[in-house]
This record gives C-alpha cells, structure tokens and sequence, in this order.
C-alpha cells in the first residue's frame, strides 16, 4: 500500500469510473481559459524498460524535500509547482486549476502544469547536483530501486555533493523531476493513486 506518483494511461482517462469526470472538467476549464485541451495519452502497451509508463512510490520523509522547495528565491511557487496538485497536465499555464471533481486525497482536483514542474524540478536538481546516474526512464520504480542500491552508494563517491546529504529530498526531486519530463515526452497526465 501507499501513495504512488503514476502516469495516467488512457483507459483510465477514458473510464467515466475513474478520470473521464476530470478529464471533461479540465478540458471545459482550458477551453475557458483560452487554452488547448489535455489531449487523451497516446495508447499504448506496457513494454517492460521502455520509458512508457512512469510509477514510483512516496515512500521516504518528505520534510526535508518541503523544505528544500521553501527555502529557493521562488519559495512557495516552488512549493507549489512540486506539491500543490493531484494532477500534472502537460499544458502550459500559471498558477493551478481547480475541479469540482474529488481526486484520491482531496474533495477537489487541483491541477498544475507539467512545465511548470520542470523548470522547479530542474533547478532543484542543479542545487543538490543531482548525479548523471539517477534513472532516466525504464522500469516502474526504478528511481526507487536506484536510491535503495549499491549504485547510488557508487554515484556519492564518483558524483559527491549535497545530494548524497539528504536522500529523501534527492529521492522527491529526481521523482517529481522525472514525473514532469514523463509527462511532457509522452504527452500524458500525471496523478496520485
């Protein structure tokens, strides 16, 4: 059990039992707004390694990852980017969206823009020069396993800096990085189950 950050597939973008309510809802909301609708994920077969599907567990403290987002210059955007939705959308807009929709741990949707994820994502891991090593794509879980293994204890020698000080903000920056990139190269939405 636990929370996992997971691509969203297109059977449940579909499904009126599971993200078609919130899926109209945000494309009613973009149209508002000017903006192009949130396009239904490409369909796809799993593929295992293939970078087709993004999974991975919340499974260490996050305080000092909270942290870590308040203290830059841009603080609570910086936050909020990374922790203030239930759903990361790759549609380029400021500030969130709310949906009178429930999502998996709130009455409403809040939904936030993958580029804007990205760009917090990716200043965060210029801050603690995350290594070269962190998994790119591949396999559900793998940043998880990444950080659990041998090779991210042969990445601190190799690759020292503040990364290797605080794992479990390392391990949510690479996640929710990783998260933002997944989301803009398959062209798919991003949620909590």
């Amino acid at each position: 059990m636990g929370i996992y950050v997971c691509s969203v597939g297109v059977g449940d973008w579909s499904d009126e039992d599971v993200l078609r309510p919130t899926a109209r809802a945000l494309d009613a909301e973009l149209s508002r707004l000017g903006l192009p609708a949130c396009a239904p994920p490409a369909a796809a077969e799993f593929v295992p390694r293939s970078g087709m599907s993004f999974e991975e567990k919340m499974y260490r403290p996050l305080q000092t990852f909270e942290d870590l987002c308040r203290a830059q210059s841009d603080g609570q955007d910086s936050y909020d980017a990374l922790l203030g939705w239930d759903l990361l959308v790759p549609v380029d807009f400021e500030d969130s969206l709310t949906l009178p929709v429930p999502a998996p741990y709130s009455e409403n949707t809040t939904v936030r823009s993958a580029h804007r994820a990205l760009r917090a994502a990716k200043r965060l891991a210029v801050r603690l020069a995350l290594p070269p090593q962190v998994p790119h794509g591949g396999d559900n879980l793998a940043l998880g396993n990444w950080f659990d293994s041998p090779a991210r204890a042969e990445a601190a020698v190799s690759h020292p800096g503040p990364w290797a000080e605080d794992l479990d903000a390392a391990y949510y920056t690479a996640l929710y990085l990783r998260a933002a990139e997944h989301s803009l190269r398959r062209r798919c939405p991003i949620n909590y189950i």
